[in-house]
């Protein structure tokens, strides 16, 4: 496979360039022995995002057998297409693809599989009609995620009104009690960027559970995986509800959005605390969302393993031996509470 690459440099204007030795190449061990990956990135949208390349960039280094040609496709999926075809251009052994949403993906993906290059999904996955245009996904599962999420979250409302329940003043009469119907939880939903993975993961799980538990949907906003615009979304939502707007949980699909909501929430009046607040459900279980976990602004963290170059280097290098891979490979992950997190498993945490 390197050889292609070798003659791809000396086809192209720029090749040559390509070709010569570097700053800080290692003499023995010459560009043309290297496995050339191609990489495109969704973008730097989130610490979770920050945390998964620099992860694949501590990995795929010249030292390791590698040489990385990095592209940002800064949240466009036309410049991840464009960047493939780049790659595909430049010859390159391996493509790796960590796709911004799962649809658009068929035919680019059939040029690389008619060029003989392996694309490799890190993260989310795509949606195609034929799964033999990628040799392997490695991320997570965010329909497990999701679930989990929402598991948790019915049984913690439920002890959370036996717990309110149970702090009624004894003297209240007890008609009185049973004439009060207990009223839905008011749910506010965070949504990722739509149409990727871990949106429709995490989307699925809790419009499922609003229709079987009877929640109230008060409203799903577009928080595009970033804090800036979940401050934005949850601020202007705030601003048009009736003042004092009763808001039970607020679902939100990464950290960042976390961050955000917390932020418009706490300038609106609203206490985010697990025990007598507004319970605020993240994912990704970065260092800060475990901080706020820890102080009860976050009542759930679930963990998103943004830690994936060693296991896309394995699978590279298995299939640099011939080795069989399994299609879908996912990472094992938990979840964090105010009751679990610790300051030494923050102090710990490596993103």
């Amino acid at each position: 496979m390197r050889g292609r690459f070798a003659a791809a440099c000396l086809g192209l204007a720029l090749g040559l360039a390509a070709c010569a030795p570097q700053p800080g190449r290692s003499d023995s061990q010459p560009q043309e022995e290297l496995i050339v990956v191609g990489m495109s990135q969704v973008g730097a949208e989130s610490d979770w995002r920050v945390a998964n390349t620099e992860s694949m960039l501590a990995v795929f280094q010249e030292e390791n057998g590698y040489r990385l040609l990095f592209e940002d496709a800064r949240q466009r999926q036309d410049n991840q297409i464009a960047s493939i075809r780049k790659f595909i251009q430049q010859q390159v052994d391996y493509i790796v693809l960590m796709p911004i949403q799962e649809t658009g993906w068929d035919s680019v993906l059939q040029e690389a599989k008619e060029a003989k290059i392996p694309v490799i999904l890190v993260d989310r996955t795509v949606q195609v009609e034929d799964e033999e245009l990628y040799a392997v996904h490695i991320g997570s599962d965010f329909a497990r995620e999701g679930q989990l999420a929402v598991d948790w979250l019915k049984e913690y409302l439920d002890q959370r009104r036996q717990a309110a329940e149970e702090a009624q003043p004894s003297e209240q009469i007890p008609s009185e009690a049973a004439a009060a119907e207990p009223q839905p939880v008011q749910v506010v939903h965070l949504q990722g960027t739509l149409g990727s993975t871990a949106q429709l993961g995490r989307t699925a799980a809790l419009e499922q559970a609003v229709q079987e538990e009877g929640w109230n949907l008060l409203a799903q906003l577009d928080g595009g995986f970033t804090r800036a615009k979940a401050y934005e979304e949850m601020r202007e939502f705030l601003a048009q509800s009736p003042a004092g707007t009763p808001i039970d949980v607020v679902y939100c699909e990464n950290d960042n959005e976390a961050f955000g909501a917390i932020q418009a929430l706490e300038e609106a009046g609203y206490r985010c605390d697990a025990q007598t607040g507004v319970i605020v459900v993240s994912f990704d279980a970065t260092r800060h969302a475990l901080e706020l976990c820890l102080e009860g602004k976050i009542a759930l963290a679930v963990e998103c393993n943004p830690l994936l170059g060693p296991l896309t280097e394995q699978a590279i290098r298995q299939l640099e031996a011939g080795e069989p891979l399994q299609r879908h490979q996912y990472v094992e992950e938990g979840y964090f509470t105010p009751q679990t997190v610790t300051p030494q498993l923050i102090q710990e945490r490596p993103y």
